[in-house]
Parts: structure tokens; C-alpha cells; sequence
């Protein structure tokens, strides 16, 4: 883990309620898709942990959802002004696990983590599909840039104006051979994941945070090999540690 100042280079809408902000600053300690960071905001007492939807060296980029007072503050600041910032935080996707063909599940605000694991994997040589899972086609984003990368991309909505017409799991069964798979997600989608397939897995968790990097133990969970913060040893967990 290690705090620093980010600068503001880019924060813009994506959808509706989706925002995409560029930082300039030190990543030295994101070293992993899957890992998340935590903003402190003026004005607003705990932090918010955001997913990293991609890093490299100066430069990290969120993607997040105005959801709350704090989110929506976020969404008004300009490029130029800065953030306090804690980085490196969870342990983040192992990628020497994915087989030739893995598969990325990405639900609604669960997408932004899966861009740069795809850039990774595809970089190694995987041949990597993406399954996107929205509501409805107002909701999509970033669709064009997993496709830039390369990746085989399936969309999915809830009510059908987009792509495939069901929940990320009826665009399984056209995704052809599946070596591995990674997720994230709210925890129903997860489980429909979980139970749609045979294939080994890591699944990110989403929960409640006070501190962000283990201290408080407020988002600890059960796991077949016993208890696990989320902000700590996850959100990854296997597919063979979890308890539903």
C-alpha cells in the first residue's frame, strides 16, 4: 500500500451515471488487475474504494458510478485539482492461471477491473472473450475498447435493446471453449457464474469497507479455508475457497 497526491488529468461521462477520471501520480504499487484504490474526498469522513480499471507507469485510470453524495462530488471535480489517494490495495487476479482461453465476466459497475486484466492476457497471447452484463443499452460502456484490444466481446441486457437478452450467463453457452475464468460482480451474479460452469475461477467480491487495508476487519467473510478480509486477501477469492 502506499499514499500519494494524484493529479486530475481527465474526468469524464461515460452513461448517465458512469464516469471515467485519468490521474497523473506515482502507481508504482498497483501491480495487479483486480485491485482496487482509496479516494479520500474533502469533506467526507471514510474513503471510497474504486476499482483500477487500468495502470501504467504515471498514469491510472477509474471508472466509477455516481451512486452517493461522495461519487457525485467526485463527478464535478476538473482536471488540475488532486486526490489523496491509497494504492495497492487486494491482492488483484493471478493471470498464470488462465489457460489459452479464459473468460472475463464483468456485471455493471464489475466491468472496469476486467480492461486491464484483458490487456494483460492478450498481451501474453490468450485468446481472451469478455462478457459485458447490463440492465439496458443506456448502461453500456466501454464495449468499443475491450473490442480495440482484441478481445471477443458478448453484451448482455437485462431487458434485450442490447446484444443478448437474459443475465451475463446466457451469453455462456456461445462463448465456445472456456479455460479459466475471472469475474466481477454483484454476489447474484457470481453465484449464477459459479453454477454455470465447471471451469476454475477467481470471483471479486464486492462489501463494505471502513479502512480499506485490513485493519478494521469490517468486511471480513468465511471461506472453506477460513476467514478472509476482502480488502486484504480479496476481493479475489478462488473458486474453490468460496461459501455461498
Amino acid at each position: 500500500m502506499k499514499q500519494g497526491i494524484f493529479t486530475i488529468t481527465e474526468n469524464t461521462a461515460l452513461t448517465r451515471d458512469m464516469y471515467k477520471v485519468v490521474l497523473a501520480g506515482d502507481t508504482s504499487a498497483v501491480t495487479a488487475p483486480g485491485q482496487f484504490v482509496n479516494i479520500r474526498l474533502d469533506g467526507f469522513y471514510l474513503r471510497r474504494p474504486i476499482s483500477v480499471c487500468d495502470s501504467e507507469p504515471g498514469k491510472l485510470t477509474l471508472l466509477y458510478k455516481v451512486i452517493g453524495h461522495g461519487t457525485a462530488a467526485m463527478a464535478k471535480m476538473q482536471a488540475g485539482e488532486t486526490m489523496d489517494i491509497l494504492t495497492g490495495l487486494g491482492n488483484g487476479y493471478d493471470i498464470t492461471k488462465s489457460g489459452d482461453h479464459p473468460l472475463l465476466i464483468g456485471g455493471g459497475a464489475g466491468v472496469p477491473p476486467m480492461y486491464w486484466l484483458a490487456r494483460q492476457l492478450i498481451a501474453a497471447g490468450k485468446s481472451v472473450s469478455v462478457i459485458m452484463g447490463f440492465n439496458t443499452a443506456s448502461e453500456v460502456y466501454y464495449k468499443d475498447e475491450f473490442e480495440a484490444l482484441g478481445a471477443k466481446v458478448f453484451v448482455t441486457t437485462a431487458d434485450g435493446s442490447m446484444g443478448i437478452k437474459g443475465f451475463v450467463t446466457a451469453a455462456m453457452p456461445e462463448v465456445g471453449e472456456i479455460s479459466y475464468i475471472y469475474t466481477c460482480g454483484p454476489e447474484p451474479m457470481l453465484k449464477a457464474v459459479y453454477n454455470a460452469s465447471d471451469a476454475g475461477g477467481e470471483y471479486s467480491f464486492e462489501e463494505r469497507m471502513g479502512c480499506g487495508f485490513g485493519a478494521c476487519m469490517g468486511c471480513s467473510c468465511k471461506t472453506k479455508y477460513g476467514n478472509k478480509r476482502i480488502c486484504r486477501e480479496g476481493p479475489v477469492l478462488v473458486k474453490e475457497e468460496i461459501i455461498w
